[in-house]
């Protein structure tokens, strides 16, 4: 059995032991940048789902319950992981970061996009496959504005969970399907930030030709 294998196996079954909280502290692990695919967490959740194994709590649905979970939980690790930017820097980044497979090579590519792109960064990297909880400490670093990294961090995953949920549901039995995808879903997360960039210049490029007018 693969390193892979049991790693998956043992995640899902943290989720069948205890449910809703092993996800919140999967998802937590992620945000923290350790190797916990949320690939797995929340396409088995959508899974789930579909056995009705996971229910709904109150006026929420199952759907609703797992997007809250997993999104609050994926922010409360990206917060852990972007105070350790804030606080530790590079130097205490560069060495511990091989105890939770961070290498400097992976940190200084995140840290570029951050630079090139700005605080918009952290919600388009947040739907990039391996990147997107990186680039929490870059944020960190560079001090953005906490509440702009909270908001950033919740859209994006929120629409990253939503996506795995709604597959995790649609493949039912047949979840781990998805997990031979993934560089699938990698070339189709790079895509759609190559054509929100292009929009983007777009935009600028549009605003410098009609300087605001005067009404």
């Amino acid at each position: 059995m693969s390193l892979t294998v049991a790693i998956i196996n043992e995640m899902t079954g943290i989720i069948q032991a205890v449910g809703y909280p092993g996800i919140f502290f999967l998802m937590v692990l992620e945000g923290m940048l350790l190797p916990i695919p949320s690939e797995v967490v929340m396409v088995f959740g959508g899974y789930l789902l579909y056995e009705n194994k996971l229910l709904g709590i109150g006026f929420l649905p199952g759907f609703g319950v797992l997007l809250l979970i997993g999104t609050i939980g994926n922010l409360v690790g990206a917060l852990l992981a972007y105070y350790l930017g804030d606080k530790g820097g590079i130097p205490l980044i560069m060495k511990y970061g091989r105890y939770v497979m961070l290498d400097e090579k992976s940190i200084n590519k995140t840290q570029e996009w951050f630079k090139r792109y700005g605080e918009i960064s952290v919600f388009v990297t947040r739907l990039i496959p391996i990147f997107r909880t990186f680039i929490s400490i870059p944020a960190g670093i560079a001090k953005m504005k906490l509440s702009y990294f909270i908001i950033f961090t919740v859209l994006g995953m929120a629409i990253w969970d939503t996506i795995l949920i709604y597959i995790g549901i649609r493949l039912g039995p047949s979840w781990e399907v998805m997990l031979s995808y993934s560089d699938l879903f990698t070339y189709l997360a790079l895509a759609a930030i190559l054509a929100l960039f292009l929009y983007w210049v777009y935009l600028t490029l549009k605003k410098k030709k009609d300087p605001m007018k005067i009404s």
